[in-house]
């Protein structure tokens, strides 16, 4: 029995501007995620690591090539269905937590499931078990401002798997933490892989990369190498590294803020 990729990616290309002051923020990349892959995505500024969650994460589109995301052609959606995919496929974690404030952690891991219209009820039980998955189910009824950075990050972590996406995708997950609630989150991810999650973290941390089970290094909008980092992950290739002229990166992308702005439509996440 053939299993689905939760990501391929086939000759994705990202250009921004044109001609003489053409930008090739990822110039071409092939890329598979498997079912329960723990995945790192590591570069510099620059590299296009970030114009390449942008568009794993249907934040924004490929200039050429194609994406399919859990057996979807994501090229055919419309806005309003792209909008319903991130709801429902993908759990995003934010460097910054995107926690609501004055609201209590149980509401803030609800409020996807609240925009999916799932019943209050279920919404509530839901929730709930997905604090005690991160182990904060003793502080649902606390607020943003009463937790510490590591407890907030997890409370976000609870409210990307809340709706049971097929992909966790993380984007400098640790960037604002101390080592000890890095520690713990990382920690966190492990038992998110061994229980079957798919994640894709991106990273510039090399204790974060170190963690997944496989390790994509990008450099000049290109896959540098692509290798198993332990035991687990179903890919083990290394790709030559490739030498074309210096690529613009992330900067020239979609702003951070553009980012939670378009998850926002969706959902708060």
């Amino acid at each position: 029995m053939n299993v689905r990729p939760t990501i391929r990616l086939e000759g994705i290309r990202k250009t921004y501007g044109e001609g003489d002051m053409a930008v090739h923020a990822i110039r071409h990349v092939d890329l598979t995620v498997m079912p329960g892959e723990y995945v790192a995505i590591m570069g510099a500024s620059g590299s296009g690591k970030s114009t390449l969650m942008n568009i794993v994460g249907c934040l924004d589109g490929p200039t050429a090539g194609r994406y399919l995301l859990d057996g979807v052609d994501v090229r055919r959606l419309d806005d309003n269905r792209l909008s319903g995919i991130r709801n429902r496929k993908i759990g995003f974690i934010f460097q910054s937590y995107n926690m609501i404030p004055r609201t209590s952690a149980l509401s803030n891991v609800e409020l996807p499931l609240v925009y999916a219209r799932v019943p209050a009820k279920e919404r509530r039980e839901r929730a709930i078990d997905a604090l005690d998955k991160v182990g904060l189910a003793q502080r649902r009824n606390h607020m943003p401002s009463e937790l510490s950075g590591g407890q907030q990050q997890r409370v976000a972590v609870a409210r990307a798997i809340v709706t049971n996406p097929v992909l966790l995708l993380a984007d400098e997950p640790t960037g604002a933490l101390d080592s000890k609630s890095t520690a713990d989150v990382l920690d966190l991810f492990d038992e998110l892989s061994a229980a079957g999650r798919t994640i894709v973290v991106i990273t510039h941390e090399d204790e974060v990369g170190s963690r997944a089970q496989r390790l994509v290094v990008m450099r000049d909008g290109l896959i540098l190498s692509d290798s198993q980092t332990r035991p687990g992950s179903t890919t083990a290739l290394v790709v030559p590294a490739q030498a074309p002229e210096r690529a613009g990166g992330g900067r020239h992308g979609i702003s951070v803020e553009e980012q939670h702005s378009r998850a926002a439509a969706d959902g708060p996440i």
